[in-house]
């Protein structure tokens, strides 16, 4: 799980970094999607749809936690080098509340969100859980509502539709062709990934995108590695039985889906709606089931394919809806 003009949720972006959402005293004009904005979506759209089968992969033969939070830790370190490398060493310094908050918002999508996927890719296809995590947008207007906003009666059509998909994509579950707990894990994890996402807008949280990554980034790690020990998940652990598949799997998640796209998502929810970050969603399923199928010949059932499509078009409904508004 690791996104992407015209602003069409200003409300639930800060003015500037800090606690509390802007509330414009009257609607803000539409704008122009930027050639910055423009980039970050598409690494975020191509590169974290090609994650899911790096994930399923590196599981083959690699612990999750473990393999995890040693993606995300050695990429936290390196982003740190290359802020301070480029920025110089002051470009780190942040406040105490800065850092609880990056720590807080790194635990929900690093070790909730996308810890949990990495569990539930042991058990299911791939392309599931790619489908299962297209969701997130549904969760970010539901929680968006709880916390005072109002999306609008699109928005929640397209809730409806997305928990309609989702009641399909779980049938492979309910039918025993896949683990149910596997299923259920992916659905709490982007539950998690939408509660990081809604925070990050609203906590106060490092001026520099690229800092804040890179401590979600090690916070998250790190969180993962203690709860892979926890599991026991080194105990009879052979590095020399690893595959070279694994191996590379992993070096390519490090970089493209923790340093590259991991880095492009947080610098888009500090300057981008997280509603429009989130549509990454839709796009990342696609790429994810096609990859999935070519490489690792998952089964395209009918499920996935009608319970994909229907999460889809709801979360098309929402970006849509919010578009207009």
């Amino acid at each position: 799980m690791t996104s992407p003009a015209v602003d069409p949720a200003p409300e639930t972006r800060p003015a500037a970094p800090g606690p509390g959402p802007r509330t414009p005293a009257a609607p803000a004009p539409a704008r122009r999607i930027s050639g910055a904005v423009w980039a970050a979506l598409g690494i975020v759209y191509v590169v974290w749809g090609s994650t899911y089968l790096g994930i399923r992969i590196v599981v083959e033969t690699l612990p999750p936690f473990l393999s995890g939070g040693a993606r995300f830790v050695t990429a936290g370190l390196l982003l740190a080098a290359i802020v301070a490398w480029r920025q110089g060493p002051a470009a780190l310094r942040v406040t105490r509340r800065e850092l609880g908050s990056a720590v807080l918002v790194g635990l929900l999508l690093i070790l909730g969100g996308n810890g949990l996927v990495v569990l539930a890719e042991t058990s299911i296809p791939s392309g599931l859980a790619a489908l299962l995590v297209a969701a997130v947008p549904v969760w970010v207007v539901l929680l968006r509502t709880v916390l005072g906003d109002r999306p609008g009666p699109g928005a929640y059509g397209g809730v409806l539709l997305g928990f309609a998909g989702l009641g399909v994509l779980t049938v492979p579950g309910l039918s025993g062709e896949v683990k149910i707990g596997g299923v259920l894990l992916v659905l709490v994890a982007a539950l998690l990934w939408s509660v990081g996402s809604v925070s990050s807008a609203r906590l106060s949280m490092p001026a520099n995108p690229f800092t804040a990554s890179a401590y979600e980034m090690l916070a998250g790690g790190l969180a993962a590695l203690a709860l892979g020990l926890l599991r026991g998940e080194h105990h009879g652990l052979d590095l020399g039985a690893v595959s070279g598949r694994s191996w590379a799997a992993l070096a390519y998640l490090v970089v493209f889906g923790s340093l590259v796209a991991f880095t492009a998502y947080a610098w888009l929810l500090q300057t981008a709606p997280v509603s429009l970050a989130a549509t990454y969603a839709y796009v990342n399923p696609v790429v994810a089931v096609l990859l999935g199928a070519l490489v690792l010949n998952e089964a395209l059932t009918w499920p996935i394919l009608l319970g994909g499509a229907i999460v889809v078009g709801g979360v098309c409904l929402i970006v849509s809806t919010e578009r207009r508004g």
